[in-house]
């Protein structure tokens, strides 16, 4: 495993916008954080419009994390002359490399984070390794069900493809066909010579030839990775659903961050009252008709 993470632990620790560092900080300061990982688009850009993505990583037992994970809310600060947007995601961190090392049944965490991902702020060394080997269980994982899926034989690009495409039918969730393309065709310095190092590390032997790879699976393990596959596909979209609820209801900020969305996308501003505020569910309708009514004289 030992090549697999420093590889990941190079990606992780390249320098990011100091604004960047700065909100993540103050995100850990605010949660009593082990870590913050940066992720999404705008890692690979380096932009900072939009919405920054981050995943807050807390201390303590997993045996404390809720049914329902992990906690969403929005956050807004300001740098500089900026406005910085994130949606930030918090949870154990001990729960995040059970779910990427595949021993729950989240589908999300290890699919997510075989993508690139920057460790923008950690407590200590001891809090690094720590998220540096929840990432290297992501990788192993997928690793392992992307041979599985694919062929017995093909290129490194096709089996990631395979599993993409697997995972993202499994998820609860509207993407345009090929999305998987998408994945790989941005993110191809980073999948360049991914997978064989995390089947090494995962103990998956395999036999190159070129770019093509047979990995050497007894039927027995093949069947056995299909099976723990196919009990969390059933369970993907249930779990996103019940995920998407509990943010319905307890998405802190989801007020002002539909409003930022609102404005960006159409260009009507929402004011956001205390009710709406506390109440973003039952104050929709009344946002929604003015909307309408907005998009009505646009057209005139």
């Amino acid at each position: 495993m030992g090549a697999l993470r420093e590889r990941l632990a190079s990606q992780m620790n390249a320098p990011v916008d100091p604004a960047v560092s700065d909100f993540a900080q103050a995100l850990a300061r605010d949660a009593g954080a082990l870590a913050v990982l940066f992720y999404g688009s705008n890692l690979r850009t380096g932009s900072l419009e939009g919405v920054l993505d981050f995943y807050v990583l807390l201390p303590g037992s997993g045996d404390d994390e809720p049914a329902i994970w992990p906690r969403v809310s929005y956050h807004e600060r300001e740098f500089g002359d900026v406005t910085l947007r994130a949606k930030v995601a918090i949870m154990r961190l001990e729960t995040f490399s059970k779910a990427a090392s595949g021993e729950l049944w989240d589908t999300t965490i290890w699919a997510r984070f075989v993508q690139p991902c920057a460790l923008v702020w950690r407590r200590d060394e001891a809090a690094a390794q720590g998220v540096i080997s929840g990432v290297a269980g992501a990788a192993m994982t997928a690793a392992r069900l992307a041979v599985a899926l694919g062929p017995l034989q093909a290129t490194a690009e096709e089996y990631w493809r395979a599993l993409f495409r697997a995972t993202y039918k499994a998820e609860f969730r509207v993407e345009k066909p090929g999305r998987e393309n998408d994945i790989l065709g941005v993110n191809a310095e980073h999948f360049a010579g991914l997978l064989p190092l995390a089947l090494d590390a995962g103990g998956v032997p395999f036999e190159a030839d070129g770019e093509r790879l047979t990995p050497q699976l007894a039927p027995s393990a093949r069947e056995q990775i299909l099976t723990w596959w196919a009990k969390r596909q059933r369970l993907g979209k249930p779990l996103n659903v019940a995920r998407l609820l509990k943010a319905s209801a307890t998405f802190e900020g989801a007020a002002r961050y539909a409003a930022w969305k609102i404005e960006r996308h159409t260009g009507m501003a929402v004011e956001v009252t205390p009710f709406r505020e506390r109440f973003p569910i039952l104050a929709a309708p009344g946002v929604l008709l003015s909307l309408w009514r907005h998009q009505q004289k646009q057209r005139r």
